[in-house]
């Protein structure tokens, strides 16, 4: 009977367990806007990270760029010690050259351990010397059970983090470097003459991921941090200790559709008032056209500018567009007008997000911001408009 029984019960523990080990399993799930908490399962609980260790490596590397250290077309040296770093790798040779922004690239989609390494040796004395500075960042950021021994996270039984504080990681690396987080979407990568698949499925296999990393060693599992956006709503996602790729992507999936579903911290924005311009309204625009152009320069116009962030076939697009914008920069857009518009350009409806009667400084503010968010924005006078 108790033969039986051990028969019966393991295939149901293989089935809610698909992980090499249930104790290496963590996961997490964060709302990106305030850090909130919708899923936690271990998160405190020290791994290995495996190559999720190359997000703090570029973390180190953005810093560099946005300290103007070094130069996204700057040639860096390979070492000997770079070109024998073991697999994943670009096989690059000691002597050869790469520039900053390859390496970046072959990090990201190869998850490559000798870009990590000449990454590492171009900004410290040595890897180890890199190792304790990425360290340090790691308890300025708040990851305080995170140790790294190299930039590649290749086996180091002192190397370890948790699911928590990978989470804390993916968020700075979405906050504090906006301007170089886009490399994190890059599906391919061209090299010499080969081309690099990332190894982030969820790119492809799940709506509205665009990075981060994803990482593998025998002694961790298969390990994942994802940031997955929809609806203006960007949630992060960590997994630690997968059995396989696949079975971890697909856990990670469920947790963030629950995530999605159940999560109650929703940004609190007014619903825009769509304004679309009519035939009676762009009549009496025309018969006031002469009016405007004779108080043009009078005293009494207000200097109010508008910003436009996009036109769209689909008027949900237009709206989705603008609620985006305002969760990015509520502060910026709260005393702006927010309007939906149609017109025609090559015999299609484009449907215009725009954002309307706001002060010059604030458009000029609310533009820069938004285009390092990756949105594109002009912000037009409306008394020349």
């Amino acid at each position: 009977m108790l033969t039986g029984l051990i028969i019966f019960v393991l295939p149901i523990l293989l089935i809610t367990f698909p992980f090499s080990a249930k104790a290496k399993y963590s996961a997490i799930i964060i709302d990106s806007n305030n850090g909130q908490v919708l899923y936690s399962r271990n998160a405190n609980t020290q791994r290995y990270p495996a190559s999720l260790t190359k997000m703090m490596t570029l973390y180190l590397a953005f810093d560099a760029l946005s300290e103007k250290k070094i130069k996204l077309n700057q040639k860096l040296l390979v070492s000997k010690r770079a070109q024998g770093q073991t697999p994943s790798k670009i096989g690059l040779k000691a002597g050869q050259k790469i520039t900053v922004e390859n390496a970046i690239l072959a990090i990201i989609s190869k998850s490559a351990n000798d870009a990590a390494t000449v990454i590492a040796e171009s900004l410290a004395d040595s890897e180890i010397s890199f190792a304790k500075k990425m360290t340090k960042k790691a308890k300025d950021l708040g990851m305080r059970r995170t140790n790294f021994r190299n930039a590649t996270g290749l086996p180091n039984r002192r190397q370890k983090t948790t699911a928590r504080d990978m989470s804390i990681l993916s968020r700075a690396l979405l906050n504090d470097h906006k301007k170089y987080y886009h490399y994190f979407s890059t599906k391919k990568f061209n090299y010499n003459g080969r081309i690099y698949e990332n190894h982030n499925q969820l790119l492809t296999k799940y709506r509205g991921t665009d990075g981060i990393k994803t990482g593998y060693i025998k002694a961790s599992g298969f390990n994942v941090a994802a940031s997955v956006e929809r609806g203006g709503k960007r949630l992060i996602g960590i997994v630690f200790g997968g059995k396989t790729a696949k079975s971890r992507d697909k856990h990670l999936a469920k947790l963030f559709d629950n995530a999605f579903k159940n999560s109650k911290s929703k940004a609190k924005i007014n619903k825009p008032e769509f304004k679309p311009i009519s035939k009676d309204i762009q009549i009496t625009k025309i018969k006031n056209q002469k009016k405007l152009k004779r108080n043009i320069n009078s005293n009494k116009i207000k200097d109010d500018w508008l910003i436009q962030i996009g036109a769209f076939l689909n008027k949900s697009d237009a709206y989705e567009q603008i609620i985006k914008a305002s969760q990015i920069f509520p502060s910026g857009l709260s005393d702006g007008t927010v309007s939906i518009t149609p017109v025609r350009s090559d015999g299609n409806i484009l449907f215009r997000a725009r954002m309307k009667k706001l002060p010059r400084d604030k458009a000029k503010k609310a533009c820069h911001i938004l285009e390092n968010h990756g949105i594109p924005c002009n912000a037009i006078s409306m008394s020349g408009s």
